[in-house]
């Protein structure tokens, strides 16, 4: 099975432009990720799927395979699907651009089940959410799965709601997916005729488009607590995390 990461980056950001060339520790953000992701032993390859100048020069500059892809995608997802168009393979996981601590081992998580289940289409990861204020956090997704950790939903919301029980455990998504060439091309293809799903677009969160049209997500639990950069002060986190532990690539 050729396996392919995928790091999705993006300079046009709401909340923090030029997010990808973010210094840490002298370094930009998505060489970090890169280098992460280049330690998973089941990668074929590893590219970053850019569409700006800038973060396609700084890779070529530090030796990181990248992709030009179009400017008009609306999510992270369809700049997979047009990688997957352009670069053969039997499995794509899309790391976010964003976790420069994320685990080898965490990204291997979403990748197991594709050996397990020949017939399986999609993978996500979830964490347990131990920290209180992540579950009123709108820009936290929380999965819904049933017994076999398939998921039923993801919501910003605090959901489920304790009415029947109190005790249970909430989980929040770790934005790292496995998608088969099918899926992908189902997801670029359905935005292509439809643009986003309905639930999706009110929720805001790409893999909801799968589950709306009965496809099965499988969800795999971890234990991972890295500091994903939304924010300068998350930057500001992770810089001092990584000198106060010396951590250097």
């Amino acid at each position: 099975m050729k396996i392919i990461g995928v790091i999705p980056a993006r300079y046009k950001s709401s909340r923090f432009p030029g997010k990808p060339l973010a210094d840490i520790a002298g370094k930009p953000m998505i060489y970090w990720v890169y280098q992460q992701c280049k330690k998973v032993e089941d990668f074929d390859a590893v590219y970053v799927a850019t569409d700006d100048e800038k973060i396609f020069s700084t890779c070529k500059e530090l030796g990181v395979e990248v992709v030009m892809t179009s400017d008009k995608h609306l999510t992270g997802t369809d700049r997979i699907g047009e990688v997957a168009r352009k670069i053969p393979a039997d499995l794509y996981v899309n790391i976010q651009g964003d976790e420069p601590l994320i685990e080898p081992e965490t990204i291997k998580a979403a990748i197991k089940p594709f050996y397990e289940n020949k017939d399986l289409q999609i993978s996500n990861l979830m964490t347990k959410i131990t920290d209180p204020v992540d579950l009123v956090n709108f820009t936290v997704p929380k999965v819904i799965v049933n017994k076999d950790n398939i998921a039923v939903y993801l919501s910003r919301a605090t959901a489920p709601y304790p009415k029947g029980k109190i005790d249970y455990s909430y989980y929040k998504q770790v934005c790292v997916y496995g998608f088969t060439p099918e899926a992908l091309n189902f997801y670029c293809e359905y935005g292509e005729k439809y643009g986003k799903a309905r639930v999706e677009a009110i929720e805001d969160i790409e893999i909801l488009r799968f589950i709306e049209n009965g496809y099965r997500v499988q969800y795999v639990e971890v234990d991972s607590q890295t500091i994903a950069v939304d924010t300068q002060n998350d930057l500001k986190r992770v810089n001092e995390f990584v000198k106060n532990n010396n951590i250097t690539i």
